[in-house]
């Protein structure tokens, strides 16, 4: 017989066994693979999927008046990079560039392109570069600067159709509580919009100068730096004030914000544009320093030394002191009011005056021998 025909068929109970085999196999490769799959443990799921997106409401009232106020005004917002003029090469091979010194805000006055900004903004610049809403960039053609009001006015040459001027509004009625929105470029992070609101009134602050500026607008509104400049809004989207400087420990905004009022604004930059300066009016006295008064016992008022021949204080009467006959001092007139604003120093008379333009009539009350008097005096020019 042949090999073939003594080989027995296989074993049914050696195939079952050799299946089971296989699939306990196969078993303990699927667990390996399993116990040690990356998902296994770490929170992954490969069966994720995006969660169902949630309805939500109208937006509130309070959303809409914000979102509806950066819109408005957003458009008149500018960024303002300060320029200083650099050379590089040698002595012979001047390569000269204008280099980025700093930055700040500013908004659209007007159509004809006059912007306006902070004086310390500009301060010391050799130019001066700014970039509207749209990213289009201009050089300042002139630059005109009020440094005791830390106001400056930038002129740029720009299509009338990019240039969208700032609402203007008044400060004289502000009231502590209102709204306050507050847009510019902080760190240089372009058109960023903050709120608070109007934290106190008639605030002082110094400028870049030295000179005290009166009634300064507080608010918790976020002022960081870069947002200097920029403008200070009611929830009407009208200009209230220009954001001017914050008090910080670390130098970034703490809640106590600083604009300069928009009354007073309204009142200088109309004077650069026309004059390129501010034209102020005077009255034409020479007023003593407060320790003197102080000293001869007058405790309020600005005490008149001199008058000035011609000044519209000598065409009102107004009387300086003099020596008489005998050699006594005769004290002249204490400055005690000027346009209902009280005197209480030489400081307050210079404010008061300040507040009016020339060509203006304003009463002045006076103490005159200790009786009070009121006069007229029409303001002049320096």
């Amino acid at each position: 017989m042949s090999v073939d025909q003594v080989r027995r068929p296989s074993s049914p109970l050696r195939v079952v066994g050799i299946l089971l085999c296989v699939l306990w196999l196969l078993g303990t490769v699927a667990f390996i693979a399993w116990w040690f799959w990356p998902w296994n443990g770490s929170g992954l799921n490969p069966s994720a999927q995006p969660r169902p997106v949630a309805a939500r409401g109208d937006l509130s009232g309070l959303e809409q008046t914000n979102i509806a106020i950066y819109a408005a005004a957003s458009p008149s917002v500018v960024h303002v990079t300060k320029l200083t003029t650099a050379s590089s090469g040698g002595r012979l091979n001047l390569n000269v560039q204008q280099v980025p010194k700093g930055t700040g805000s500013g908004f659209i006055w007007d159509e004809d392109g006059h912007i306006v900004t902070n004086y310390h903004v500009v301060e010391g610049a050799d130019a001066a570069r700014v970039t509207l809403a749209d990213h289009s960039t201009y050089q300042a053609r002139q630059v005109w600067a009020y440094p005791d009001g830390d106001m400056a006015v930038l002129w740029i040459e720009a299509p009338k159709s990019k240039l969208r001027p700032m609402q203007i509004g008044t400060s004289h009625d502000l009231k502590v509580g209102q709204s306050a929105y507050a847009i510019g470029n902080p760190f240089g992070l372009d058109q960023t919009m903050t709120t608070g609101i109007v934290s106190a009134l008639d605030r002082e602050m110094e400028a870049a100068n030295g000179k005290p500026i009166r009634g300064v607008i507080q608010t918790s509104a976020a002022i960081n730096p870069g947002n200097s400049g920029g403008p200070l809004l009611d929830s009407a989207g009208r200009l209230i004030g220009m954001n001017t400087a914050i008090i910080s420990p670390s130098g970034a905004s703490a809640g106590i914000g600083f604009a300069i009022p928009v009354d007073e604004i309204n009142r200088v930059v109309p004077q650069l544009i026309q004059h390129g300066r501010i034209v102020r009016p005077q009255l034409g006295v020479q007023v003593a320093a407060e320790q003197l008064t102080r000293q001869l016992g007058i405790d309020q008022g600005a005490l008149v030394l001199k008058v000035t021949p011609g000044s519209p204080a000598e065409v009102a009467g107004l009387q300086g002191t003099q020596r008489d006959d005998s050699g006594r001092i005769r004290l002249g007139d204490v400055i005690v009011e000027l346009g209902g604003q009280p005197i209480k120093n030489v400081g307050d008379l210079h404010a008061a005056v300040e507040r009016f333009k020339v060509g203006e009539t304003v009463t002045v009350g006076i103490l005159r021998e200790g009786k009070r008097q009121d006069v007229s005096v029409t303001l002049q020019a320096r």
